[in-house]
């Protein structure tokens, strides 16, 4: 199973945040910061923030793709 949460950018572009994979065996969560400098701002209702995350955006492609190599199938 594959899950993420995301807010939307300056240009309302959907900027990923948070990025989770599940399978029967295992989990994993990945937080990205934000792409860019900006407000910190977010939705207390859905409990996500510009100011999240340990990873670098600009590692998000290289993070997931690693992630997901060894999965046969992906289900969202």
């Amino acid at each position: 199973m594959i899950d993420f949460e995301f807010l939307r950018g300056r240009q309302n572009e959907t900027v990923v945040k948070e990025h989770s994979m599940a399978s029967a065996n295992a989990a994993e969560t990945f937080r990205f910061k934000s792409p860019y400098m900006i407000a910190d701002h977010g939705s207390s209702d859905y409990g996500i923030n510009w100011s999240d995350g340990h990873i670098e955006y600009e590692e998000l492609h290289t993070v997931l793709t690693d992630a997901v190599a060894s999965f046969a199938h992906l289900y969202a």
